[in-house]
């Protein structure tokens, strides 16, 4: 099992109607993508950050559906303009030493095939997670 993390925080200025449209845009990825199978997302406590989402994905399979599904690419273009610091993580059960590299390799292959979206992230301004493209590599 993989369980996939965001946490993040707003830019200053975010309208509340902006906030929740991308919070139920995450909450629609949760239950459109048939790769989730279950899902989080809500305030973050304890950390330096204000939101955060998790997504339980089987396999890396799985992992690539969730990243290529058209209700993540929605998501990213309503809600990645409106954020300032964004953190991506995995938490697997999975023995595997390499598997973070794999992971990190979906990733890439994402960024590579969707120059727009790595636009998006590179215009963060803080971004940690797999494969972290433009000025946060």
């Amino acid at each position: 099992m993989i369980v996939h993390g965001n946490r993040f925080t707003f830019k200053p200025g975010v309208s509340p109607e902006q906030v929740e449209e991308a919070l139920e845009s995450l909450r629609n990825q949760g239950r459109s993508i048939p790769a989730v199978t279950s899902f989080t997302v809500g305030r973050d406590h304890g950390g330096e950050y204000e939101w955060g989402a998790t997504f339980l994905i089987e396999d890396l399979d799985g992992y690539w559906e969730y990243l290529t599904h058209p209700s993540h690419l929605r998501t990213d273009r309503i809600g990645l303009p409106l954020v300032d610091r964004f953190a991506s993580f995995d938490i697997t059960d999975d023995l595997d030493p390499g598997m973070g590299a794999k992971i990190a390799a979906l990733h890439q292959r994402r960024y590579d095939r969707d120059p727009e979206l790595t636009r998006l992230v590179s215009d963060l301004g803080e971004y940690s997670g797999s494969a972290a493209p433009g000025p946060h590599a």
